[in-house]
């Protein structure tokens, strides 16, 4: 491959990080939006996140080792979470987050800003269900 094609495919990559950056913002302000009014669930919905919770743990285990091959990792887990449904909206934000944000790691092979999107799309999965992304 010549310089010009790997040039034009970069900038391919990178402008998809920027749209998926943009949307991880636009994103997280409807999860915050949503999330200031998930306090008061019934029985039935707490057990529904509940659920939830422990399908994204369990798929979260999967895959590579997220330490040792952290672009492995984030590429092994976007579609399992992709697949993911949740009935709380709340939930199902941070659960899109993360795959958006798993995605913009790989494509970005690493990227500092992705991690740091990963991060904090993972704080708001914590939040939801603790400790389930640590």
């Amino acid at each position: 491959m010549t310089d010009e094609p790997r040039r034009a495919m970069h900038r391919r990559r990178h402008a998809a990080s920027l749209r998926i950056a943009a949307l991880l913002i636009a994103t997280s302000a409807i999860a915050a939006f949503l999330a200031s009014g998930c306090g008061s669930g019934s029985g039935q919905a707490n057990s529904a996140i509940s659920s939830t919770c422990t399908k994204v743990n369990a798929l979260l285990s999967e895959g590579p080792d997220p330490q040792a091959d952290p672009v492995g990792y984030a590429e092994a887990q976007i579609r399992p979470l992709r697949q993911l449904r949740s009935s709380d909206p709340a939930l199902r934000t941070a659960i899109s987050e993360l795959a958006s944000a798993y995605a913009s790691l790989f494509a970005s092979n690493g990227a500092p800003a992705a991690a740091s999107a990963v991060a904090a799309a993972s704080h708001r999965i914590d939040a939801i269900c603790p400790g389930v992304t640590s």
